[in-house]
């Protein structure tokens, strides 16, 4: 098989539509049903929601966790409102690869857990890659996605989407099980 990666000079929302139009024919490509997308405050998820229209599409908005409420990050009731009127699954828990109790630990002791070991490599591929390996392996504990079909995973720098990938989920228990199969979209720095 021959397919063609896009990669997008710059990181960010610019790249916002072309990334999802690129994740949607690739859904179609594989009929590939389930999709996962990260989203703040439901902009995002609300443009996956619009292009993914068919009801058969399930998709799963995952939100930063309300740690971050303070730093203004976290979905408002109102924005998981308006994303769950259109059909959009919102799901908000604890970060898959960080954020959580071992974090705690490495912040006041230092060291690095396993857990920092994958976001950095992740990150060597671009922000996005790191976030949306997250939001798959958390969709799938939480029973929102199915492990042993492929899915869509469609996440960005800051804001917006600039990242796309295939990827055959697994429980975060067993992470090794997951499996990037294609990359859709990513921006080439960053």
């Amino acid at each position: 098989m021959r397919k063609s990666i896009t990669y997008f000079e710059k990181t960010g929302p610019d790249n916002t539509d072309e990334t999802v139009k690129l994740a949607y024919d690739r859904a179609l490509e594989l009929n590939i049903k389930d999709i996962v997308v990260a989203s703040t405050h439901g902009q995002t998820a609300l443009r996956v929601a619009e292009t993914f229209s068919d009801p058969g599409f399930n998709i799963v908005a995952v939100t930063i966790c309300e740690g971050y409420k303070s730093e203004g990050w976290a979905m408002s009731g109102q924005e998981r409102s308006r994303v769950q009127a259109k059909g959009v699954k919102v799901l908000t828990s604890i970060h898959a690869l960080g954020d959580d109790v071992s974090s705690a630990f490495t912040e006041k002791f230092g060291g690095k857990s396993f857990n920092e070991i994958v976001t950095q490599t992740l990150y060597r591929f671009c922000q996005g890659m790191k976030v949306c390996v997250e939001i798959v392996l958390m969709s799938a504990d939480a029973g929102l996605i199915p492990v042993d079909k492929e899915v869509i995973a469609i996440a960005g720098t800051d804001k917006g989407a600039d990242t796309a990938i295939v990827v055959k989920p697994a429980y975060a228990r067993k992470f090794l099980d997951l499996k990037i199969n294609e990359i859709i979209a990513k921006p080439r720095e960053g």
